[in-house]
């Protein structure tokens, strides 16, 4: 079952979007390009089932996101590097949360992450940055949350027009950029030469706050 039948519209892949073409507008977001697509909503799964609620959701029709990061693990006589997910028990997913039957009975669904009781969507920057950093092969890893801080836009590289917040470790510059709703973050090393301040400087305070969240229960 995918959005053509959940949805009640007619949607079109278009490179990393979902155009939504017909239907309601309420639940939608408007991309860089100008074009309303379906937002994202971040999914809680069991553990270890972030690769499988992944495939059954793209089987479903709908654009699904988990993003991973390697490890280089060390045994006695070999190296191997693993992949491991940023945001460990999550997957992002499209989808119109009007219709959201589909989605809560993937195998490995546990609920939608949101406050109240209506899932939140995820902001479309926020997931764009997040696969920028993934795509463009750095070194990037999990980060504690930050909220405050140094806010910044890269002008050039890999990473070029993605903002987020400059951060300093042991003498080198990493670039953090965060699911707010998640209140989780993951940084990549950047240039000097490539950041520009987008606003002054705020507080050096890292918040690591617990996530208040309602989630919104799977049917079994």
């Amino acid at each position: 079952m995918g959005h053509s039948i959940t949805d009640r519209t007619y949607i079109q892949q278009h490179g990393s979007n979902v155009v939504l073409k017909h239907g309601e507008e309420d639940d939608q977001f408007v991309s860089d390009c100008g074009e309303r697509v379906l937002p994202w909503f971040a999914i809680r799964v069991r553990s270890n089932h972030e690769r499988v609620t992944a495939v059954h959701l793209r089987e479903r029709g709908y654009e699904e996101f988990v993003p991973c990061f390697q490890i280089e693990r060390r045994w006695s006589d070999r190296r191997k590097r693993l992949d491991q997910f940023l945001f460990p028990g999550y997957v992002f997913c499209r989808f119109n949360v009007e219709h959201r039957l589909p989605v809560l009975t993937t195998p490995g669904v546990v609920s939608l992450v949101g406050f109240g009781k209506t899932p939140s969507p995820i902001p479309e920057n926020e997931i764009q940055g997040i696969r920028r950093m993934v795509d463009a092969g750095l070194l990037i890893t999990p980060w504690p949350f930050l909220q405050v801080g140094q806010r910044v836009a890269i002008e050039r590289g890999p990473l070029e027009g993605v903002e987020g917040i400059l951060q300093q470790v042991k003498g080198k510059l990493r670039l953090v950029v965060s699911i707010c709703l998640l209140q989780r973050s993951i940084s990549a090393e950047v240039d000097r030469d490539w950041v520009r301040p987008i606003q002054e400087p705020t507080s050096k305070i890292i918040l690591n706050q617990p996530l208040a969240r309602i989630s919104i229960r799977a049917r079994r």
